[in-house]
């Protein structure tokens, strides 16, 4: 749902997948002692996501849900009864995108436990819910339109619009939130958060040392690169340089010799290379954009410049890659490397300083 567009790569030197074969939807996998591995279908191209139960005395610690769905909901009832037989004392959410949240407030109504996010992931996923049944505001389409969408494409987007609250259960009235560097206890061991930035407001990963053991939401991806994108609310924004300085946080605060337990794809050992490979994909991706903006270009004629497939007419496509696309060029704005003019037929044209 809403990782990068560009294709992965089919090898990434320095990292081993230790854990074999994914489990089956409403199976679980022991990774580590008292720590699980579950995985829920997705309806988009990415037709995954990993989730974690944690052993925490006679119950389960959940970090991550899945989308709200019937297929979803199934699959938790399975586990519930079979691998992950016992309680849920509570729901550990890393961030508010709806594959991670979706469940949340199904599972905490049922088991009758509380929502673990931080401040800005749940206050943000409030107010994207608000969007459900609202018309397209007029700042969303001047957005797209400024990034050099067709009127089709536009117009598809209004018929569209409000579709994140949809992939949500309704969220519980209140939470525990969670804070950068505190240390959680989960039935026998200590787990630390790492908060990161860029891919979303407030992303909580999860770092056990006596385990071994980061469960890095989105955050780091062995595969695929998380997607880093600029968005209506807010169209300056500049999230890629908090995605970069969340790298090096990571590689500063969390070792090299974990077993990284991500959101999609399979769990990993090798962290600190797949940073270093991340931070160099970035690098050359603003290299190769640098040099077609030798040319007044729009958003949308730069996806050749960051992105290894084909942008399609996909809505969904189109819009990770726009988001993305402004994050790298809003990136080179605030650093005086490139302008942005506003164009005759109404799109910003970028263009890089000579």
């Amino acid at each position: 749902m809403n990782e990068a567009p560009a294709a992965a790569s089919a090898a990434h030197p320095g990292l081993t997948y230790p854990c074999g074969d994914a489990p089956g939807v409403g199976q679980a996998r022991e990774v580590a002692p008292g720590v699980y591995w579950l995985r829920m279908p997705l309806p988009f191209a990415l037709d995954h996501i990993n989730l974690w139960a944690i052993r925490d005395g006679d119950g389960w610690a959940l970090v991550d849900t899945g989308i709200w769905s019937t297929e979803t909901a199934a699959a938790w009832r399975q586990l519930a009864g079979g691998a992950l037989a016992g309680p849920v004392t509570r729901v550990f959410v890393t961030h508010m995108h709806p594959d991670h949240i979706g469940m949340a407030g199904w599972l905490t109504r049922k088991f009758g436990c509380r929502l673990w996010i931080s401040r800005l992931e749940y206050l943000t996923c409030r107010v994207l819910g608000t969007d459900t049944g609202r018309e397209a505001p007029d700042d969303a389409v001047q957005f797209y339109r400024r990034a050099g969408w067709s009127e089709e494409a536009i117009e598809t987007y209004r018929t569209r619009f409000g579709g994140f609250g949809k992939m949500i259960y309704a969220l519980p009235d209140s939470y525990r939130r969670l804070h950068d560097g505190e240390r959680i206890r989960i039935g026998e061991h200590d787990w630390q958060v790492v908060v990161g930035t860029g891919h979303s407001p407030e992303h909580a990963c999860l770092y056990c040392p006596a385990l071994g053991l980061f469960i890095s939401g989105d955050q780091v991806l062995p595969r695929i690169s998380s997607n880093v994108s600029v968005f209506p609310a807010e169209p300056d924004a500049d999230p890629l340089s908090g995605w970069l300085a969340s790298l090096d946080k990571v590689e500063r605060e969390v070792p090299d010799d974990v077993l990284v337990l991500p959101s999609h794809n399979e769990p990993f050992r090798g962290l600190h290379a797949r940073l270093a490979q991340l931070r160099e994909s970035q690098r050359k991706a603003l290299g190769r954009l640098r040099e077609v903006l030798r040319e007044p270009r729009r958003a949308v004629d730069v996806y050749g410049a960051l992105f290894a497939r084909p942008i399609t007419r996909d809505q969904q496509l189109m819009s990770l890659a726009t988001g993305e696309s402004l994050a790298d060029l809003n990136y080179l704005l605030a650093r005086g490397e490139a302008t942005a003019a506003l164009g005759g037929d109404g799109c910003l044209y970028y263009r890089i300083v000579a």
